[in-house]
Order: structure tokens, then sequence, then C-alpha cells
């Protein structure tokens, strides 16, 4: 007899059902990158506003990002022990308040507190995100699924950048930016309200009643052929709160899993620092090399449009290619484009084209990151992997920041320092070669560390 985790992993995919929770999920994080990408235009604007030195200008996308980070950690262990639902409407709530708060910030040190707290409600979407999508999708379509999910990203990023390009000649044009998210994520987390808890979570931590009626009805509303199925009992484990419960995740992430996390983690750090080298200070450094703050803003804002469709060809390719070797390569020649950026920076029209063929190539790279490594840890610690994972990355790019500014832009200079981002994105990507699965067409909770025997995989139909 099949179980009720097969069941789900196997119905037809149907807008109405699995689509829905992909939209709604897809909204938070298209407010994930519209803050994110804010911080780089924010950078400049809030300098000249409160008068700030060099190094104390890379604090503001360092506080957000260092939020997000613990944020990250937090709510990715709420989300595996009290459950997704939870996690997924309160993390946005918080994003909000303390959005609308910051943009009444009376001085910079009362801005970057919130722009922290803004963060660390923020960081807890992606990890939720792409758990609760996940464990609904469909395997047979769960590879689009979960990339497809990362259109959200430049479309955000895109937003952000046009929201900045038009309000420049606005007086206080920083705080109407950070105003005018709020509506629409507070919309968000009402309809957010409405999500279904994930069933395969349930299952796993003894929730059957729940998890039966919620299958039950899935199998109805996609039209598929009922049949009996079971749930098995779940595995019976002390549990903690708190700060407690993070650092028991992170032990059992690394304990259970050592070589795909550590490759996970250099995925995640490579990776998303060279995307936010580009994404936080391409508008300053447009503007240090003497374009004006609409070319500056122009350029970030081309490179979130053009990644739009890098992010839709992934989604094509990624149950074609499998996800390791459309995220070797694409991450490489990304971290390549964006050396190219540093070598023609002070050649404007020359500098908009590599930051084009950049975001084209970073915005293929990510959705696969994203959706490899939520498929790689089970059921159990799904959302806390992902979140240490991300979190990680968000340390490394919250602390970018301050040693780009401060230490490896003047003792190594631009193209040198985008040449030593690039050599780390190598690295990661050889170690996924060695250490890491190929998750395309496994079950869940098929995926094992290299060296153990791997357990038979479930065809999945034409689309593998």
């Amino acid at each position: 007899m099949r179980t009720g985790d097969q069941i789900v992993q196997d119905l037809p995919w149907r807008w109405n059902v699995q689509g829905k929770i992909f939209l709604i999920g897809g909204l938070g994080y298209l407010f994930d990158a519209w803050d994110i990408a804010l911080n780089g235009f924010l950078t400049p604007l809030v300098a000249l506003d409160f008068d700030l030195s060099d190094g104390a200008r890379g604090y503001v996308a360092t506080a957000n990002l260092i939020g997000m980070a613990i944020g990250a950690i937090v709510w990715g262990s709420i989300a595996d022990r009290l459950g997704r639902k939870k996690a997924f409407s309160i993390t946005l709530m918080i994003f909000a308040i303390f959005s609308v708060l910051g943009a009444f910030s009376p001085t910079y040190g009362v801005f970057l507190a919130f722009r922290f707290l803004a963060g660390f409600g923020l960081g807890g979407c992606i990890p939720v995100d792409y758990a609760i999508v996940g464990e609904f999708s469909p395997k047979a379509v769960r590879g689009k699924v979960l990339t497809a999910l990362d259109l959200f990203w430049p479309i955000g990023a895109t937003l952000a950048g046009l929201s900045a390009w038009a309000l420049l000649d606005v007086e206080h044009n920083w705080r109407i930016m950070l105003g005018i998210m709020v509506l629409p994520a507070l919309l968000t987390f009402w309809v957010r309200r409405g999500i279904p808890e994930s069933p395969i979570y349930l299952a796993k931590v003894g929730r059957e009643a729940e998890a039966r009626e919620i299958i039950d009805r899935m199998v109805r509303e996609t039209g598929a052929t009922p049949e009996p199925y079971e749930i098995k009992p779940p595995v019976v484990e002390a549990k903690v709160n708190g700060i407690v419960a993070g650092l028991g995740q992170l032990r059992m992430i690394w304990s259970r899993m050592p070589m795909v996390t550590l490759m996970a983690w250099m995925l995640f750090v490579s990776i998303m620092v060279v995307y936010y080298a580009a994404l936080s200070w391409l508008p300053t450094l447009l503007r240090d090399a003497g374009a004006t703050f609409t070319v500056a803003f122009l350029g970030s804002t081309i490179m979130s449009a053009i990644g739009i469709f890098g992010c839709a060809l992934s989604a094509v390719l990624v149950d074609i290619t499998g996800r390791k070797w459309l995220l070797g390569v694409s991450a490489s020649l990304g971290s390549l484009a964006l050396v190219g950026i540093g070598y023609t920076l002070e050649m404007t029209n020359l500098a908009l084209v590599a930051i084009g063929v950049f975001g084209f190539l970073i915005q293929m790279a990510i959705p696969v990151l994203y959706a490899y490594i939520a498929e790689i840890y089970p059921t159990e610690i799904r959302a806390s992997g992902f979140a240490w994972s991300s979190s990680a990355s968000r340390v490394a790019t919250g602390v970018a920041p301050i040693a780009f500014s401060a230490w490896m832009f003047p003792t190594f200079g631009l193209v040198n320092t985008f040449i030593v981002l690039s050599v780390a994105v190598f690295i990661a990507v050889a170690m996924m070669a060695k250490f890491g699965p190929e998750t395309k067409g496994m079950d869940l909770d098929a995926v094992v560390e290299p060296g153990e025997p791997a357990p038979a995989r479930t065809p999945v139909g034409a689309l593998d």
C-alpha cells in the first residue's frame, strides 16, 4: 500500500489546487526580492540624507541581511516544529510592520534597527515558501515549479528599481520607497491565511486525521482516482523550543548529512555573494564611475528585468538537464560575467551590456539553487536545512558590503575582488559535482548522503 506522501507527490498538477499555493508563495518571495534589491537604491540616497561616510553606508545592506539570516534560522526551525502554515503567514506581517516604521526613522541608527527587524520577518519567507510549495507539488513537475517560483524574484527586484527610478526627483524619496511595499505585503498576508497546512508535514508529525483530510480533498479537487493509502507513524523525538531548537536542528543537519550540507552552504554562500555584490553595489559603483543617478538605477533595473528571462529558461531546462548540470554551468558563467562588469564599469554602454548578461545568467542559476537545496533534505529537516543554508549566505552577504568598502575594494581593487568571488563559485560547483546527489525525479525523502545505498527511484513519466 502506498503512503499519503506518495499520493500527494503523484497527483496531477492543477492551477486551482497546487497552482494557487505556488502563486501565493511566490508573492512572498516577490517582496523578499523587492526589499533586498531596495538596499542598493537606498544606500546612496540614505547616505546623502544622513551625510554618511563610505564605511557607514555599507551598513544599510548589512543590517537588513543579518536580520534575514537570523530570521531564516528562527523561522525555519518554527516551520519544522510548529508547521509551515503559521510561519507562512506571520513572516510577512512582521516585515510589513517594520518596513513602514523604517520609513519614519528619525536617525540612521533607528533606520538600521528597523531594517534589521524587517529582515528578521522576511528572512523566514524563502525557506518556508520553498518547503510548503515543494511539499504540495507533484514530483513530475516539482523541479519546474520550484524553479519557476524564482520568477517572482527578478519581478520583485525590477519593481524595486522602477519605483526607485520613478521617485528620484521626490523629496525624502527613500522613505516613500519603503512605504509603498506595505499595502501589497499586507494583502498577501491576508490571502496566505487560507492556505492549508502541508499534508506531508502533518503526516511526519503524527497529525494523521488532518493529513488525511487534506490529501482526500486534493485527490477530489485534482480529479485523481481515489485509492487506499497509509500514514506511517512518526519517529518520536524529544522536542525543545526557541534558540535551542534551532541549534538542535543545526546539529541534526550536520550529523545526518555532513557532506551534502557542506556542499549546500558553499553553493549558497558563493553564488549569493556574487549576486548581492552586484545587486547591492551596482548603483553606488556606477555613480562612483561617473554615471548619473538615473543611469545608476537603470543598471540594476536592467539586471533584474533581463533576469526574468533567465528564470523562465531555467524553469524550462531544469527537468531536462537535471539540477546539477544546469546549476554548475549557469553559476560559473554568471560569476565570469560579474568580472566582465568590473572590467567595463567606466565604459557605461558596455557596462550595461555586461550587467544584462550577468542578470540573465545569475537568474538562471539561483532558481535551480533554491529548488535543489529544497529537495536534498528529508521532510523533518527540510525547512530548517534550507533555512540554515540560506542563513549562511545571508550572514556572508550581510558582512560583504562592509568587507568590500572597508577592505577588499581598497586592497585588491574591484576586478580582483570579483575574480576572488568567481573562484569561490568554481570551488563550490566542484564540491557539488563530487558530493551532490542529482534529485531529478526522486521522491522528496529519497536523497541520501554519498556513499550510502541509494533507494530506487520512482519513475515520474514523460516530464522526466
